[in-house]
């Protein structure tokens, strides 16, 4: 009985495995291919000695740090907010939270454009009520990178936070204040370890989606702000360098593949140790 139900089990995902077969297995391997010319490593190799192609691997995995970081500096808050809000404020909050998701990644970036300019909306406002004496450079630069990103990619840290912090039951809080525990104790032992299976997994969503980021920094970067997607459709656009685009983005699946393992390992330790 089992053996069948199994056996119906994998004929359902028949269809799903060949989709992702035809559409993702196969271009990864063209890909593959491509980047080893002729059997010949010479495109790894430029990519992972070239001083300028290096400088961008690493400023990719400075962003997708600093994405992540600031999404969970956010993102904590927040969601804790939603578990302990009336259903009212918690339905609201939701709605904001998910505005984002209902509108073009495109339009929100050209949106940004118009708010961080120089003569944009935030700069007149400073402007205006004399908190500033200059506009501030907050466009094509790290700094209109990192807020176009955060504000794309916190829904992801949200959510993986609020569904741990649903699951824990508040009387452990309140016991732990009864005991003698003051408010920075009680949630550095009790809720904080708690809620680290939702750190670390909202953490690895955000920082593998930050790595293949494209238009957020192409745009709001002004081409001062170069990450690796970005390198690969300028080989593509630009330079037609089939083989080295695709050495780059297997170093970048790679990269990512490595993170997400060691994060994993992270997470299961933990909630073995928990």
């Amino acid at each position: 009985m089992t053996r069948g139900k199994n056996q119906g089990v994998e004929l359902l995902s028949l269809p799903a495995l060949i989709f992702l077969g035809l559409f993702f297995l196969v271009p990864m391997l063209r890909l593959m291919l491509l980047s080893v010319e002729n059997g010949s490593l010479v495109h790894y190799e430029r990519a992972v000695t070239d001083g300028l192609y290096v400088h961008v691997i690493l400023n990719t995995l400075f962003i997708a740090v600093s994405v992540s970081v600031i999404c969970l500096l956010l993102a904590y808050p927040l969601a804790y907010f939603l578990t302990v809000a009336s259903p009212r404020g918690a339905t609201f909050a939701f709605i904001v939270l998910l505005l984002p998701f209902w509108t073009s990644i495109l339009v929100r970036t050209y949106a940004w454009m118009v708010l961080l300019g120089r003569n944009g909306v935030i700069n007149q406002a400073l402007l205006s009520l004399g908190i500033i004496s200059d506009p501030l450079p907050l466009l094509n630069n790290l700094t209109g990178v990192l807020i176009g990103m955060v504000h794309v990619l916190l829904p992801y840290m949200v959510f993986p936070l609020y569904a741990v912090m649903r699951r824990i039951d508040l009387s452990l809080l309140s016991a732990a204040e009864g005991l003698g525990a003051s408010g920075w104790k009680t949630f550095q032992r009790i809720y904080l370890p708690l809620t680290m299976p939702g750190i670390l997994s909202g953490t690895t969503l955000v920082f593998i989606l930050s790595l293949g980021f494209f238009i957020t920094p192409a745009l709001l970067g002004g081409g001062r702000v170069i990450m690796i997607a970005v390198l690969i459709e300028q080989q593509v656009r630009e330079f037609l360098n089939w083989g080295f685009a695709s050495a780059l983005a297997m170093v970048l699946l790679a990269a990512a593949l490595l993170i997400y393992v060691l994060l994993q390992r992270l997470l299961r330790s933990d909630l073995e140790w928990h």
